[in-house]
């Protein structure tokens, strides 16, 4: 039986049992594994790590562990930007998209809202699917969902309320200043064109057509946009999203420095 040391640093505590959180622990091996399979025996899903560390150099999922190691585990860093070549997930593919599990559904709306691209998914198989075809960040709240191996980019969401969720996300993936009110269909994930008043009057409610002018259209759904009373209600809604996720006073969320 080899007997190996672990820590885990930062937000990556959250998926540890209390009394393994935030100090260093032993853990033992019956046979050979590797340090992916192992950190997600304890508990860690593997797209939430960034760094690994053994017995103080860089080390690779693949690396098999041996009796003695010590063995440090990071979350991606807030503050230090680490060359690729330590990273054990890498850069994500830019622009960022994301496929949320269908309980994510609320925050997976606020994410087109804000311009991001979002797609919702029914089953698990199906997300895990899309989110390593297309490159996508894997959004759950299913700690096991993260665990299986065709996951290469994912993030369990710690917030509950769906605003909280947003201004979470976009604070773990820096898309703050990325984000794009109104750029795409909360409800079918197409982006949207702007379009004459003329061209949508046959759809619009007689208040609208005489209130306002510039309006837009989703090109898949046929859905049509305006600045109602709804738009200055979201856009006050990605305003305080936006504030939380560039937030700098601790507890502002999960997502600390370390």
């Amino acid at each position: 039986m080899s007997t190996v040391w672990f820590r885990f640093y930062a937000t990556l505590n959250h998926f540890l049992p209390y009394r393994q959180r935030h100090t260093r622990f032993v853990y033992r091996l019956r046979d050979t594994a590797s340090v992916k399979d192992t950190i997600e025996a304890i508990g860690v899903p593997h797209p939430e790590v960034d760094l690994i560390l053994i017995s103080g150099e860089p080390s690779a999922f693949s690396a098999r562990l041996a009796d003695g190691d010590q063995v440090s585990v990071f979350p991606a860093f807030s503050s230090i930007d680490l060359p690729e070549s330590l990273r054990v997930t890498g850069d994500l593919p830019r622009p960022v998209r994301f496929a949320a599990d269908v309980h994510l559904r609320k925050l997976a709306a606020f994410l087109r809202l804000a311009g991001f691209d979002a797609v919702i998914e029914q089953d698990d198989e199906s997300l895990a699917a899309i989110g390593a075809r297309e490159n996508r960040v894997v959004l759950t709240r299913d700690v096991a969902l993260l665990k299986r191996s065709v996951v290469r980019y994912g993030y369990w969401v710690s917030a509950t309320d769906p605003e909280w969720q947003l201004a979470e996300v976009l604070r773990r993936f820096d898309l703050a200043e990325r984000v794009l009110p109104f750029a795409r269909c909360t409800r079918c994930n197409t982006p949207l064109v702007s379009v004459d008043a003329e061209a949508v009057a046959s759809r619009l409610l007689p208040c609208t057509r005489a209130e306002f002018r510039e309006f837009s259209e989703c090109v898949g759904c046929k859905r049509v946009y305006w600045r109602g009373s709804h738009w200055r209600r979201l856009t006050s809604l990605l305003d305080r999203a936006t504030r939380r996720a560039t937030a700098s006073e601790p507890g502002s969320d999960r997502l600390l420095s370390i």
